[in-house]
């Protein structure tokens, strides 16, 4: 019994700082089990700023539909425990695209000081799902990743005035809404944009330093990038021009 009072007081005494460490460096699944360790810990999971749920399961589809469904459900009530600020939001899973249990999500977090947010899965083979309209709520986002959306931002948007980093994969948009993206995110450095569909883009970026657009472009305008380090284009996988300023 003593013994395993020690133990107690050993992992009680460990420094906040530290502990945070630790819950970050471990599953999500695996940091809420930590609740058990000592009442010091009883609580710790329900304040992690860096939230990443990325459990991509093998099987069959049944298997997997099965536990996209179970990630789907603990993403939900861990985010209906948690008491705090939330920096880092990424979800890995292909559940997304049949469920409105994201948009429950994005309106969580859009109150959390979210500052990254990452949405995707392996979808390339499937239709896209409508952008949710939460996500335009989340002015203070400084990196922003999103895979196989419809994005269409509501009339009154503005852009995200914090945003450095913009990478949309496989996303349905219109030249219209994706310059106007670009344009209100003032602060933009870094814009990645994999694309199927026949777009004639022009950019304007006055903080913009990366530039990297991938898939079936008619043209690409690059307007205004006084900035710019480092571009890449490329067309149905030819590279039809790259640049790197060192």
């Amino acid at each position: 019994m003593g013994k395993c009072l020690r133990k107690d007081n050993n992992i009680s005494d460990l420094p906040q700082n530290i502990i945070e460490k630790i819950l970050t460096k471990i599953p999500i699944r695996d940091a809420v089990k930590t609740s058990i360790l000592s009442p010091k810990w009883r609580y710790q999971w329900t304040a992690m700023t860096l939230l990443v749920f990325d459990e991509i399961p093998d099987g069959s589809l049944d298997d997997q539909k099965a536990a996209e469904i179970r990630l789907a459900n603990f993403v939900t009530q861990f985010l209906l425990l948690h008491d705090g600020p939330i920096h880092k939001f990424k979800v890995t899973t292909s559940y997304l695209r049949m469920s409105t249990d994201i948009d429950q999500w994005l309106r969580a977090i859009s109150r959390k000081d979210i500052e990254e947010l990452s949405l995707g899965g392996n979808w390339i083979c499937i239709n896209s799902i409508p952008t949710p309209s939460h996500l335009f709520s989340c002015q203070g986002l400084t990196r922003l990743k999103l895979c196989k959306f419809v994005v269409k931002p509501p009339l009154k948007f503005q852009g995200f005035p914090c945003l450095k980093y913009l990478n949309l994969i496989h996303c349905t948009v219109s030249r219209e809404v994706i310059e106007n993206l670009i344009s209100g995110c003032p602060l933009l450095e870094e814009f990645k944009f994999q694309n199927m569909d026949e777009l004639v883009l022009s950019v304007r970026a006055p903080n913009m330093k990366h530039l990297i657009v991938d898939g079936n472009f008619r043209d690409v305008y690059l307007e205004y990038i006084p900035l710019l380090v480092s571009l890449s284009i490329i067309f149905f996988k030819v590279v039809l021009f790259s640049f790197i300023n060192t």
